[in-house]
C-alpha cells in the first residue's frame, strides 16, 4: 500500500518513520521549514530502545501526481482545514483516510467532505515531542496505534491495512470499537490538559497540593458527564485507571498541550476543551472547571496573534 503521512511532527514522524524503517512505502507530506530540515538532516527518532535515522520520502502538495491508498492525518486539529486542501490531489476512489487528531469533531468534517466510506477511525497513545534540533523524542515505552471501521465491522480493507501497519516496531490494535476508544482518549487528553494547563504544573505537583486531588476529580467527572451524554459507553475499569493516573502525587506527567503552552506554541484549546464545553452547554451540563481551563487557554491563544 502507498501510504501518505500528512505531517512529520512528533506523532507523524514517529509512526511514519517506524513504518518506513520497516520497509513500508511511506511518503511524508510536509511544508516549509520542516520540509527543509528533513531534506537536509533526515528524520531521527530517539526512543528508549535507541536512536534510528532515515532519509524519508517527502512531497509537497503541488507535486502529488497520483492517489495514495492510505492517508494518515497527523496534523494538529487547528491545521486540519489547510491539510484537507493539500491532500486533495492524493485522494482516489478507494483511498482510506485515517485521522489521528484529538477530539471528535474532525470525523464530522472528514465524512461530510469525503463521505463516510472514505474515513476510518484512528488514534494513538504516545508521549513524544520534537526537540530543538527537530528530532522526534519518544519519552516513554508507550507507542500504540489503534484503528478500525467507524461502524465496528471487520472488512477486508481494514484487515489489509492492519497487515501493513503491524510489525513495524510499535504496538497495533485493530479495534471493533474505535469510536469508544476515541472517547476514552478524549477523556484522558481533556482531563490531563485541563489539569496541567490551568494549574501550570505536572500531575504530581497538582495532586500534592491541598485541594489538588479534589480539583482533578472534579475535572474528570465533568468530562465524563459530557462524553457519556454524547454516546460514550462507560468502561469503569478504564475510568478508574485514568483517575488513578491523573491523581498520582509522584507523577511528572504533563500533556502535549501543556508543553506547547509553556513553549509559546499554538494549542488545541478549541478541539480538546472547547468542543467539550459546547457539547455540555447543548445538553444542559454545567462544566465550570472545564470552562475555566478553556477560557484560560483561549486568552493565551488570542494573546499570540
Amino acid at each position: 500500500m502507498r501510504i501518505l503521512v500528512v505531517g512529520a511532527g512528533a506523532t507523524g514522524g514517529y509512526f511514519g518513520g517506524r513504518l518506513a524503517l520497516a520497509g513500508r512505502d511511506v511518503t511524508f507530506l510536509v511544508r516549509g521549514a520542516r520540509a527543509e530540515t528533513l531534506r537536509k538532516e533526515g528524520l531521527r527518532l530517539m526512543t528508549p530502545e535507541g536512536e534510528f535515522s532515515l532519509r524519508p520520502q517527502l512531497t509537497l502538495a503541488e507535486d502529488i501526481k497520483q492517489p495514495y491508498d492510505v492517508i494518515i492525518l497527523t496534523v494538529k486539529a487547528f491545521a486540519l482545514e489547510s491539510a484537507l486542501l493539500d491532500i486533495t490531489p492524493a485522494m482516489g476512489q478507494d483511498t482510506l483516510i485515517m485521522p489521528m487528531l484529538n477530539g471528535m469533531k474532525h470525523l464530522d468534517i472528514l465524512t461530510t467532505r469525503y463521505g463516510k466510506s472514505a474515513v476510518i477511525g484512528g488514534m494513538c497513545k504516545i508521549a513524544a515531542t520534537l526537540n530543538s534540533q527537530g528530532h522526534v523524542v519518544r519519552m516513554s515505552p508507550l507507542h500504540e496505534l489503534y484503528y478500525g471501521e467507524l461502524d465496528g465491522s471487520t472488512t477486508q480493507r481494514i484487515q489489509t491495512l492492519d497487515q501493513q501497519l503491524s510489525g513495524a516496531g510499535f504496538d497495533t490494535f485493530l479495534s471493533t470499537s474505535i469510536i469508544n476508544d476515541m472517547w476514552e482518549k478524549w477523556l484522558l487528553l481533556a482531563s490531563l490538559g485541563a489539569i496541567t494547563c490551568l494549574m501550570r504544573g505536572n500531575i504530581g505537583q497538582v495532586a500534592s497540593t491541598v485541594g489538588g486531588g479534589q480539583f482533578a476529580h472534579g475535572v474528570i467527572n465533568e468530562v465524563l458527564a459530557i462524553i457519556t451524554s454524547a454516546g460514550y459507553r462507560r468502561n469503569e475499569q478504564y475510568i478508574a485507571q485514568t483517575t488513578a493516573l491523573l491523581t498520582r502525587t509522584d507523577s511528572v506527567q504533563t500533556s502535549s498541550m501543556y508543553r506547547d503552552l509553556m513553549q509559546g506554541y499554538p494549542v488545541e484549546a478549541e478541539q480538546v476543551l472547547g468542543d467539550l464545553v459546547t457539547i455540555g452547554h447543548r445538553v444542559g451540563l454545567g462544566s465550570p472547571l472545564l470552562n475555566a481551563a478553556y477560557t484560560h487557554l483561549a486568552v493565551y491563544q488570542a494573546s499570540r496573534t
